[in-house]
């Protein structure tokens, strides 16, 4: 390997820290020696592997570090230190606790400790009233052990400890934040023999410049200079730069397909009216549908303002004669009072009622893509909030057949299945209507969508005397067979493995 090559390539923080590695060398060591944080050290200790300077070794150890009152028991005195020095040949303990402005768990301790080293008396008359031994007049003029080891370099590893010092641990470990035991991966670095060539090369640091600088460029002072070079091909870490959530891009991006084939996006309330949600697409008061097993209910306020009377009428008609039809109607009285019930959006069709009602151009195209709730058994195809995308075409000479043309390309477009499939289905507001299903590498035949022609019973009440057809897809179990998952929870993951590598969506 060529040595010149490598040396050229060596940043400012490699040549800093290079020098000091020698054997079993401690990454806090190197620190402390470099001047550097922490991850600057880490960082160069990466790159200099990655070029094959040094070695990487790492040890499970358990380490003692410092604790809270550890901290400050280094700074400003055990509490039996500042205990014995408050303490005269007899002193109250009143007094000892006003000097030493320790806290009563504190003395408590003090008194104990200091008594088993026979370093105080304790007489009791009414009161408590220390007295100071001989032992403990010698303490005051030496260490104690346990304030020899709270000097000690931390953090250090249990198997550093001598005999004395480990009586000392086990004893500061008893007390309340002192020290606290770890469970750490220890690297210690080892200089190679290419490294040791290197470094006979020498490493000054002012051989080459880590950039080119603007001033550089401006007084033309990086004329005679050497210049770092850089390694394109090494192996450094991957950098995850921040990105939508996949499902939240694909949904963007289906809404921007939508629009580029020229339809216009409708919005409605997210807590709808029972009339929108049910009674405007032709679906009778009575329906299983509308029980509080299959829909949501809203505790207060529970009615909301219903339309203006022409509207009602019209729908009320429809559903009790069929109105001005052809129909028969569903022959029961229309309740205006079930109509102004809220609940939440169970279906985007809630919202073309609404759209149809204001008037539309005729042709015209109009979609939805909105959050729907629907009571479910949550499981890996079923949630009980989900988002759907709707709509419908308006148009003199619209047929069946435009209509599974439309969702044939549009499912195989959105979702990249290669099998898809009509069946018969029933909708109280289409006739005819139909289900698409997809097929998925994983669940087999998945229903993806509903459609069909809406009825007259739901158009005319509405003003609209063209033929309408419309559907409703599933936006989540599209996104399932794009992003190729098994779970639609997965669509809502926290997992890291999934948001980064997550295919592209469209």
């Amino acid at each position: 390997m060529n040595i010149e090559n490598i040396l050229a390539k060596l940043n400012s923080t490699e040549r800093k820290v290079l020098p000091n590695i020698k054997t079993h060398t401690l990454i806090s060591e190197l620190v402390k020696k470099c001047s550097l944080k922490e991850i600057e050290v880490t960082r160069a200790i990466q790159w200099l592997y990655n070029k094959k300077l040094v070695e990487i070794k790492s040890e499970i150890k358990e380490i003692i570090l410092l604790d809270k009152n550890g901290k400050k028991y280094v700074n400003e005195g055990l509490p039996e230190r500042r205990f014995l020095q408050a303490t005269s040949r007899e002193s109250d303990i009143n007094e000892i606790q006003k000097l030493t402005s320790l806290e009563i768990n504190e003395i408590n301790i003090c008194i104990g400790s200091l008594k088993k080293k026979a370093a105080i008396d304790i007489e009791k008359n009414g009161y408590l009233k220390i007295k100071l031994t001989k032992q403990g007049k010698n303490l005051l003029e030496k260490e104690f052990l346990e304030e020899q080891f709270l000097k000690k370099n931390f953090p250090i590893t249990m198997l550093e400890l001598n005999s004395e010092e480990k009586f000392s641990f086990e004893s500061l470990l008893k007390r309340k934040k002192i020290l606290k035991k770890e469970t750490k991966k220890i690297k210690k670095i080892s200089i190679t023999n290419l490294g040791k060539k290197i470094l006979k090369k020498g490493l000054s640091e002012k051989n080459y410049e880590d950039k080119l600088t603007h001033e550089m460029l401006k007084k033309g002072t990086w004329k005679g200079k050497k210049f770092r070079s850089y390694d394109i091909k090494i192996n450094v870490p991957k950098i995850f730069g921040g990105k939508r959530q996949p499902y939240s891009e694909f949904i963007e991006q289906v809404r921007e397909k939508v629009v580029s084939m020229g339809f216009v996006e409708m919005n409605g309330p997210i807590i709808e009216l029972e009339l929108y949600n049910f009674d405007a697409l032709y679906q009778p008061q009575g329906h299983p549908a509308r029980t509080w097993t299959a829909t949501y209910k809203i505790k207060e306020p529970k009615a909301g303002l219903l339309p203006n009377k022409k509207i009602l009428n019209a729908i009320k008609s429809a559903h009790e004669t069929g109105g001005l039809t052809g129909s028969t109607g569903w022959g029961y009285n229309w309740n205006e009072k079930i109509a102004s019930r809220l609940v939440p959006r169970a279906h985007d069709t809630a919202i073309s009622p609404r759209f149809l009602s204001k008037g539309v151009k005729i042709p015209g195209k109009y979609f939805s893509l909105v959050r729907c709730f629907r009571p479910d058994v949550i499981d890996s195809t079923h949630g009980v909030e989900f988002n759907q995308l709707g709509g419908f075409i308006v148009g003199k000479d619209l047929s069946f057949r435009n209509l599974l043309g439309l969702l044939k390309d549009f499912t195989i477009e959105m979702t990249g299945a290669k099998e898809i499939k009509f069946l018969p289905d029933y909708f109280p507001f289409t006739e005819p209507s139909v289900q698409i299903s997809a097929k998925h590498p994983e669940f087999g035949w998945m229903e993806v969508a509903g459609a069909g022609i809406f009825r007259p019973e739901m158009t005319e009440p509405l003003g609209i005397k063209e033929p309408v057809i419309a559907w409703g897809f599933g936006i989540d179990r599209l996104a399932m067979l794009k992003l190729e998952i098994e779970d639609i929870r997965d669509l809502f993951s926290q997992k890291l493995d999934f948001l980064r590598y997550c295919k592209k969506v469209l």
